[in-house]
């Protein structure tokens, strides 16, 4: 399979997030590699902006594509007649990420994910989170002691125990949601402290900054886990989940987080990074997605395509007009 153009799509990219930063890192890499690229969103904002400014990528302007590379199953069913796809699943609980019968091949984040693809009938390979390992660098090292905390959690529950828990050990504490305070260069906050908690993407960014971290956080859509304080053995073992806290399932009080914090060591934030640059490093990653594509045909459902296509444009056009009456 010759590849020379390559479309990158996802179903937003309004705000930063994870596939949106997810989606960044991606199109950068293939172009560090030469590749022809474009990107794709039904919803375009300001990181979709950063894309076409930063990297100098067009929005999809081709009727057929070498490859597809694509995040939700939105995508997938309005642009998989344009060439060779890939749905790139992140998760197993949103709508969205649910796999396409429409993608030719099946990409899950962790095997959680491929044991989610599996048992609803999806064949599909690991490639865990990619990373811009370049963007998230050490840019200074961390203290020999813990001084400074931050966390990355999205809710005000869990921070408030995180910050019981600085309090009671005198440490500095700063916290960043990304759905209240949106920053892009979040990498530059992440070097200013010690230790994070998050779950997921956030955890890895934290890693390749060399940072030490706890995995943690309170959702609303699953129940809440931690993985507690990192170590590269166990990220090895918690990469299976994502780093969501579901290989662990420790549920921790304010007294339990004090416990992980005491674990601190300046050594664990070098290793950490290392691990980062061999495990999800999104260079590596990029050749793993192009051997996969390598082995992949476009099925032939033509007719079925077209109308997936046709009904996927029709629900986001209404779901636009929605938008539009509410800001009106």
């Amino acid at each position: 399979m010759n590849i020379k153009t390559i479309l990158v799509a996802n179903n937003h990219l309004k705000k930063v997030g994870g596939s949106e930063t997810f989606t960044y890192a991606l199109i950068e890499a293939l172009l560090k590699k030469g590749f022809e690229v474009e990107y794709f969103t039904f919803f375009k904002g300001n990181v979709s902006k950063r894309i076409e400014r930063d990297l100098n990528v067009g929005f999809m302007s081709r009727s057929k594509y070498d490859l597809i590379l694509a995040n939700h199953n939105t995508c997938v069913n309005y642009l998989s007649r344009r060439g060779i796809t890939i749905q790139t699943c992140h998760g197993i609980f949103p709508k969205e990420e649910q796999p396409s019968r429409y993608a030719d091949g099946h990409i899950g984040i962790s095997k959680e994910v491929k044991d989610h693809l599996e048992a609803l009938g999806f064949k599909s390979e690991i490639i865990v989170n990619g990373i811009d390992c370049e963007r998230y660098t050490i840019e200074k090292p961390i203290n020999e002691t813990l001084t400074k905390v931050m966390s990355l959690s999205q809710s005000e529950t869990a921070n408030a125990k995180i910050e019981a828990a600085c309090n009671v050990l005198g440490l500095e504490f700063t916290k960043f949601n990304k759905h209240e305070n949106p920053v892009w260069n979040v990498e530059h906050m992440i070097n200013d402290v010690d230790l994070v908690l998050g779950l997921g993407r956030s955890a890895y960014e934290a890693m390749a900054c060399g940072r030490a971290v706890v995995v943690f956080d309170e959702r609303d859509y699953f129940k809440s886990y931690s993985d507690g304080y990192m170590t590269p053995a166990l990220v090895e073992k918690c990469v299976e989940n994502n780093c969501s806290g579901r290989y662990s399932k420790l549920e921790f009080s304010t007294e339990d987080l004090i416990s992980e914090f005491k674990k601190y060591r300046k050594k664990d934030g070098d290793a950490l990074r290392e691990l980062a640059l061999k495990s999800f490093n999104m260079n590596l990653q990029v050749e793993k997605y192009l051997h996969f594509a390598s082995g992949l045909t476009k099925k032939n459902n033509s007719l079925k395509l077209l109308l997936a296509s046709w009904y996927q444009n029709h629900r986001m056009n209404k779901r636009k007009r929605k938008l539009k009456k509410k800001e009106q």
